[in-house]
């Protein structure tokens, strides 16, 4: 389970940490120690850091990938990567204009771009989120539409069939979605299979489908597959992908774009 208080900044050993267990999926604390040139207390507490932070996950003698089954509860994820989640969400609202029709998904990066979606006029915004609604309902020239269905105590999401029937019924300019884990073979994955099947509705139903998701999803294991990067028209993250995401998105002739650390911030 992810701390409240994880830290936003990984140092560059921990960021290349978290790529060679991504690549690898275990590796033992005396190899990374052999491998950084630091000692096995140092990489203890990375690892600590990492885990705390739900990126990876404690094994006897190592550190291996995070559960594919579970993610981290949204109390962490509402404090996590906060601020590159905030630039990229910005990134996004600078290509959505005024007076458009939008989906938009459940997720704190979802909802970060609907803070910054907060002073555009004439939207109209179906959404499945209670907190994308509650961030948006103080913008007087935003209409705001609710899909019925279950609603999940723990997020504010509304789920379920129900969910599914109502987002079919609409044919939106722009769908704004998060994502848990973007896999090295471009496949968009998620935890909650109920969760997937309205994602997918979202996706059919979007003239286009921006997809807003941080550094750390990229190589993230989930186990439920939502769809392709070549259904996604364009992906907005806070650092370069992985070379292999990157031919992807330009097979599919998908834009990129990167929203880095801004200037005196």
């Amino acid at each position: 389970m992810a701390s409240d208080d994880h830290r936003d900044d990984l140092n560059t050993r921990q960021r290349a940490m978290l790529a060679l267990v991504r690549e690898q999926g275990f590796v033992a604390i005396e190899e990374l120690a052999r491998h950084f040139e630091v000692t096995t207390q140092t990489i203890r507490r990375d690892v600590n850091a990492l885990c705390d932070g739900g990126l990876l996950r404690r094994y006897h003698g190592g550190a291996g990938l995070a559960s594919s089954v579970q993610n981290e509860p949204y109390t962490a994820r509402q404090v996590s990567r906060r601020a590159e989640k905030q630039r990229i969400a910005r990134a996004v609202a600078r290509q959505i204009p005024d007076q458009a029709s939008l989906f938009i998904t459940l997720g704190t990066t979802a909802e970060a771009v609907a803070e910054a979606l907060s002073d555009h006029r004439d939207l109209r915004v179906i959404t499945n989120n209670l907190n994308v609604a509650n961030i948006l309902i103080d913008n007087a020239s935003c209409e705001v539409i609710i899909a019925g269905g279950v609603v999940r105590a723990r997020d504010r999401g509304v789920t379920g069939e129900a969910t599914i029937d109502f987002m079919n019924q609409f044919k939106v300019d722009y769908a704004v979605m998060g994502i848990s884990g973007i896999d090295r073979d471009g496949a968009l994955l998620d935890f909650d299979y109920h969760e997937v099947r309205v994602l997918q509705a979202i996706i059919a139903n979007a003239r286009a489908v921006y997809l807003a998701a941080d550094a750390t999803k990229f190589g993230r294991n989930a186990m439920v597959r939502v769809g392709e990067l070549s259904q996604i028209d364009a992906l907005f993250t806070d650092e370069p992908p992985p070379t292999g995401i990157q031919r992807l998105l330009a097979d599919a002739g998908a834009s990129l774009f990167l929203a880095p650390e801004e200037a005196g911030a």
